[in-house]
């Protein structure tokens, strides 16, 4: 790919793979910890339950600091604080010859709180480190890289954990996060923050308000949110809930064949990036997220179809069922990709370098919230009537996004994305004079 030969964003993306490696590793062996010390899966639910609430707390802080601070400073000064703390975690580990579980819940939040800053101030850095034109490109890659770390990481984790224990893991976790830090050292990331003259709380309401404004009055903005929140609330709760209760609860699967079924998908997200370039040659990116969200929801009918007592009553076994199941989330895997990088590129093309923290802030939190929702209303749907029926309540939920986006999408390929965010970031007299000019420059 064109892009690795950029230097800046090739060591960029070698140490956030290094250290989201590590840090997947560690959350898969912190399970089996968990589990190993209390012998409750509860426990450890209850743990990732508790660390939704710092997002949901610091989200729109995190936002205004990571567009009020040097980027580069930022993320270096964050990595190495995950170094620093998950070292001395290593060696609390030595001393006490295991961990707490209080101190288990304790490391959870801290990290999660840090990768929320982090998040936010390294969201502009891509954008304004390559050009307009090889956004999909990046985003490609950093797709790959993250489904590259997501399907070694258990592989990985559980083996190291069998043989060498938690304690090394975490060492060895501590240690990506310093070889990102030195990445992150090396690299040349363009100023566009705008930390205030005074840093006081009514600047801080000021800057977070600016930043609300920006996505509600930007037409296309609030579109890309909308879409973001529709895919979590539908997708997520399919994908966490749906397939796991068809998988085991209707095909009667074993383990190992749902752990084939999960490589499957995850390999499809790992290849998808290879041909969403050949895709966008023959359609634009507005249209292709439509067509791709329209294909989906013919491959979630089909899932609810396959997952009813019609046709589970045709089959002796579940071997075909769950063949047909698995070359469906191939597809699947495949096509959410898509979907994610054209959204993903999108926004990087329609916000501003200077409210991308802010703006992705706003992103995440409305991610975040949507997913919980179509989650326990997935499960309402099961208790109140079986797996078909929720699925294909799913698939409705994706047919009037696709019904609803697909003007505004397809329209947005006929327009300029530098053109369309300039202008209406100006309507909403968010930036001020001084600060237009290089809005406008920070898109051409």
């Amino acid at each position: 790919m064109r892009i690795l030969k950029n230097k800046d964003f090739r060591r960029l993306m070698f140490g956030n793979v290094t250290s989201m490696l590590g840090s997947n590793m560690q959350q898969f062996a912190l399970s089996l910890y968990v589990l190993a010390i209390t012998g409750s899966a509860s426990i450890f639910a209850s743990i990732i339950a508790i660390s939704i609430l710092p997002r949901l707390i610091l989200s729109p802080i995190a936002g205004v600091f990571g567009d009020w601070f040097d980027r580069k400073r930022s993320i270096i000064s964050l990595d190495l604080f995950n170094c620093m703390l998950i070292g001395s975690y290593a060696l609390y580990y030595f001393l006490n010859d295991g961990l707490s579980l209080l101190s288990i819940y304790l490391l959870v939040i801290v990290l999660e709180i840090v990768e929320i800053f982090f998040g936010c101030s390294m969201a502009p850095v891509v954008p304004s480190m390559i050009e307009k034109d090889q956004l999909m490109e990046a985003n490609s890659v950093k797709s790959m890289l993250s489904s590259f770390a997501n399907l070694l990481a258990p592989l990985l984790a559980s083996t190291l954990y069998a043989l060498v224990g938690m304690q090394v893991l975490l060492i060895f976790n501590a240690a990506t996060f310093f070889v990102s830090a030195i990445c992150e050292m090396t690299i040349n990331i363009p100023k566009h923050h705008s930390k205030p003259i005074k840093v006081d709380f009514k600047s801080f309401k000021k800057d977070m308000i600016d930043g609300i404004k920006l996505v509600k009055n930007n037409r296309m903005m609030k579109l890309i949110v909308s879409l973001g929140v529709f895919i979590n609330f539908s997708l997520g709760a399919l994908f966490s809930v749906g397939l796991i209760f068809i998988i085991f609860d209707v095909m009667h699967a074993t383990e190992i064949q749902y752990g084939l079924i999960s490589t499957v998908m995850g390999t499809s997200m790992f290849i998808a990036p290879l041909f969403i370039g050949k895709v966008l040659k023959k359609i634009k990116i507005g249209k292709m997220i439509i067509l791709t969200f329209a294909f989906l929801d013919i491959l979630i009918f089909l899932i609810a179809l396959l997952a009813s007592d019609f046709t589970m009553a045709q089959f002796d076994t579940n071997l075909m069922p769950l063949m047909f199941l698995t070359v469906i989330t191939f597809a699947t895997g495949l096509l959410v990709t898509f979907v994610n990088i054209g959204v993903g590129t999108l926004f990087d093309t329609m916000i501003p370098l200077e409210y991308m923290g802010r703006a992705s802030s706003i992103l995440n939190l409305g991610l975040m919230i949507a997913m919980p929702i179509g989650q326990m209303l997935y499960g309402v749907g099961l208790d109140i009537s079986n797996a078909s029926i929720a699925t294909a309540g799913v698939g409705i939920v994706l047919l009037i996004a696709v019904i609803y986006f697909r003007k505004p999408f397809i329209e947005s390929d006929h327009e300029s994305g530098v053109d369309n965010a300039t202008s209406e970031a100006s309507k909403t007299n968010i930036v001020k004079e001084k600060n237009v000019q290089e809005t406008a420059d920070a898109f051409i």
